[in-house]
């Protein structure tokens, strides 16, 4: 996806239904569950209407409607399976969109059904500096008041590796992805550097205090470094989410030129940018410092069209029961989906459980309250995760 975002390139509408096959195990026997076949499709959800979507989520009230990230500036939803017309939120004058600009993530706060509070992480019009802010639901209405608090803004030195994912954990904090800044290389170590929000996942505490507080527990909360830093050494997270179940957070951070990763972050975790791209040394080259740099726990190269990761979930649905405790991630430039059984990951992979291809240009992944798990394709589509037809 941040290939995609880069290069500007439109991807383009995917097959409708899409036979995702077999398990495989690639260098190892396969055990009799993961070579039984297992069909799924991609069943569509929206084929037209959209512009552009790069994010799919719900608002945990109960409603079962599909919130749909815009890069322009707007919000879509979707309404018994149908897109409505009218944006539940529009913010287009406020929002530089192209390359990898944009209207770019969407978090619900835990309590919405009752307060309606939501905050979305956008490139700003005068500047291109990243900001959070919060809206509010009007009401009962599916319309949202284009009232804004900036919760915070960042400097971007350049155009690319905004981040922009926004989610609340399971301990009602705010996680924000936070890109290096931009450029090739990191050109001023930004991600390592623990006095700069560029390269870091944040966490902040929007409850108390104005704009926001920081949790206690933050690693650097008293000293060391920004009180807002939750985890570091990150080149440009592109989508993470926590397992519902285990409340593990999986990243995805898209590599430089060689190798995509994905790290389990934890609170003060170092994931080594740019000292090491993957499990490899980026800069310097050969012998690069390791000692105390988390590694991925999945890497991958750009063999096979493969170019820019795309994180996803652990599906925790019902309605394919042997995908579940499934890591499923993909590529934006080759359209392929990835899955990775979860139950003891915890050293480096190279090959994932389940590769397949989808015909689409992966740009998020997204989840509804029940679990089940929605591709969303840049050009214009999102599809369901869905059991294969008889």
């Amino acid at each position: 996806m941040a290939y995609l975002l880069r290069t500007g390139i439109l991807g383009v509408i995917a097959v409708l239904i899409v036979n995702l096959g077999e398990w495989s195990r690639a260098g190892a026997t396969e055990s009799a569950g993961a070579s039984e076949a297992l069909s799924f499709e991609l069943t569509p959800i929206v084929t037209r209407g959209l512009t552009s979507p790069l994010f799919l989520t719900h608002a945990a009230d109960g409603s079962g409607h599909l919130f749909i990230v815009e890069q322009a500036g707007t919000i879509r939803v979707v309404v018994q399976g149908v897109l409505q017309d009218k944006p539940f939120l529009d913010i287009t004058e406020r929002v530089l969109s192209g390359g990898e600009r944009g209207l770019l993530g969407l978090a619900f706060h835990p309590d919405y059904r009752r307060n309606g509070r939501f905050f979305v992480n956008y490139t700003k019009q005068q500047d291109g500096a990243t900001v959070i802010a919060e809206y509010h639901r009007e009401g009962t209405t599916l319309q949202a008041s284009r009232d804004e608090r900036i919760i915070m803004t960042v400097p971007q030195p350049f155009a690319n590796h905004n981040g922009g994912m926004v989610v609340f954990g399971p301990d009602g904090f705010l996680y924000i992805g936070r890109g290096d800044g931009g450029s090739r290389g990191d050109p001023q170590n930004r991600a390592q550097n623990t006095g700069e929000l560029l390269g870091k996942i944040l966490r902040i505490d929007v409850d108390r205090e104005q704009p926001y507080a920081i949790p206690a527990d933050n690693p650097f909360a008293r000293s060391g470094g920004r009180p807002e830093i939750f985890a570091y050494g990150i080149r440009n997270p592109w989508r993470f989410s926590f397992d519902r179940e285990t409340k593990v957070l999986w990243l995805a951070d898209v590599g430089q030129h060689k190798w995509e990763e994905i790290d389990l972050v934890t609170k003060g975790s170092n994931y080594g940018w740019r000292l090491m791209e993957g499990f490899h040394c980026y800069d310097p080259a050969e012998n690069c410092p390791t000692r105390g740099l988390t590694r991925p726990v999945f890497e991958y190269g750009h063999e096979k069209g493969r170019c820019s990761i795309t994180g996803g979930y652990v599906y925790r649905g019902k309605m394919i029961p042997s995908l579940r405790g499934t890591y499923i991630f993909g590529d934006y430039c080759s359209g392929e989906l990835f899955g990775i059984k979860t139950e003891g990951v915890t050293s480096l992979r190279s090959e994932p459980d389940l590769v397949r291809k989808t015909g689409t240009r992966i740009s998020s992944f997204g989840e509804d309250e029940a679990g089940e798990l929605y591709v969303v394709d840049y050009g214009g589509a999102v599809y369901r995760i869905s059991p294969s037809s008889p």
